[in-house]
């Protein structure tokens, strides 16, 4: 990105702050350029924050960004940079916050974190620009409610991105994500992306159930494959093999219907 296109670019974000605009910004200037930080205070004695400490905190309180707005400049600028058939990666997470002294935090949820812990839960949706490093740009960072989940909270990020982007969108999920739900959730939101989820290693799955035999119920479900179980496995529709992988080595694929 040149210097011009940076110094609209950050215009243009500045716009959308909507209130306490030179504050936020400033703060937002000193959370990327801080290495560390134990408290909000700390990045008041960033050189881009020209403000008091207080500042800091009257700018997280007042500041009303349009977040929706937000993604659309972002999603403006990475497709730039890639082909109109190229696919764009993004990477999907549930973060859990545990707080469960805060009683009087409201709308306090289950969450996991190394155990059950009373908190709140955040989805975040981030485009993935690299093969290899660990930058992101997040797209949407969102509280899920308690009337809400992970999954549906995910679904309506991705839904979102979706309908916005002229790129095809390829998502990566954890284990959390590798289930029904979630492919239930793609289709009853008509969600036009390719996933690429992890499945847990003791999850189970089902071929399509035999015809009706005429007599009782008829069956939901066919064989049962268990992946840590390869007895159980169904034969393979199609295999798909990579002689080298710059990384893995050789690796096979394979698909069952």
């Amino acid at each position: 990105m040149n210097s011009e296109r940076l110094k609209d670019f950050r215009q243009a974000a500045y716009e959308l702050l909507v209130l306490a605009k030179d504050a936020t910004f400033e703060l937002m200037d000193a959370v990327m350029t801080t290495p560390n930080a134990s408290c909000l205070a700390e990045f008041s004695l960033n050189p881009l924050f020209k403000r008091q400490w207080p500042s800091i905190y009257e700018a997280l309180q007042d500041c009303r960004p349009d977040r929706k707005k937000l993604m659309l400049l972002y999603l403006e600028q990475l497709q730039k940079e890639a082909l109109p058939t190229e696919h764009i990666l993004v990477a999907i997470d549930h973060t859990a916050w545990g707080r469960p002294d805060a009683k009087t935090l409201k709308d306090r949820t289950h969450e996991y974190q190394r155990g059950s812990i009373v908190g709140q839960g955040y989805s975040t949706i981030a485009w993935i620009p690299e093969v290899q490093g660990s930058w992101a740009l997040p797209l949407l960072h969102e509280r899920i409610s308690s009337g809400s989940s992970p999954i549906l909270q995910a679904a309506s990020q991705l839904k979102l991105v979706c309908e916005q982007s002229v790129n095809p969108v390829l998502a990566v999920l954890d284990a959390e994500y590798g289930n029904a739900s979630w492919v239930l959730a793609l289709t009853q939101a008509s969600i036009l992306a390719d996933c690429l989820m992890r499945v847990r290693k003791n999850a189970c799955l089902w071929s399509a159930p035999p015809a009706y035999s005429g007599r009782g119920r008829p069956r939901k479900h066919g064989q049962k494959m268990r992946l840590n179980d390869p007895t159980t496995w169904l034969e393979a529709d199609t295999a798909i093999e990579i002689d080298e992988h710059p990384d893995l080595g050789p690796r096979t694929s394979q698909t069952m219907d």
